[in-house]
């Protein structure tokens, strides 16, 4: 007799705005989850750039910095490169090499996430802090929750800050 095995869990925790390290999280996410793993991704602070319901520099918040922070934080489509920038051409252009090479671009990534049922939450502190609302956010965020509830949920799984 086959007893059924719990599933493996990793928890992706995507602090960073930069593309590559988007684009190499949503990679992770996204093998883990293809290979039968059960797959959260926690975004908090820069990482809940990638988020943004809206692709261009909008000042969103209250405050006159949380307007600045968002305004400059530009969504998916201005996510830097964390090195060699090209004044901020470069995600573009690795976007670009990622096609011929036919690999999967970012909002590729990000589709091929939900498709596959990962989980996608945002962090409650970063969310407050920066004056940013689930609405903002695009559908595929399930959920926003504190760092301890995401702990708490990933409780046996692999934890990877990206």
């Amino acid at each position: 007799m086959n007893l059924p095995v719990d599933k493996k869990k990793i928890s992706i925790v995507c602090f960073s705005g930069d593309f590559d390290k988007m684009v190499a999280a949503f990679t992770v996410a996204t093998g883990a989850a293809a290979t039968n793993r059960e797959v959260t991704m926690f975004f908090t602070f820069w990482g809940l750039n990638a988020l943004k319901k809206k692709k261009g520099r909008v000042a969103t918040g209250n405050s006159l910095m949380a307007k600045a922070f968002n305004f400059l934080m530009g969504g998916i489509n201005n996510l830097p490169l964390s090195r060699l920038n090209f004044f901020g051409a470069s995600s573009k252009l690795m976007t670009m090499m990622m096609k011929q090479h036919n690999v999967a671009t970012l909002p590729e990534l990000v589709e091929a996430a939900h498709a596959l049922g990962i989980r996608i939450v945002a962090c409650e502190m970063a969310m407050k802090i920066l004056e940013v609302e689930q609405s903002d956010m695009i559908e595929e965020v399930e959920s926003v929750v504190g760092v301890a509830t995401f702990l708490n949920e990933s409780e046996n799984s692999h934890i990877i800050f990206i």
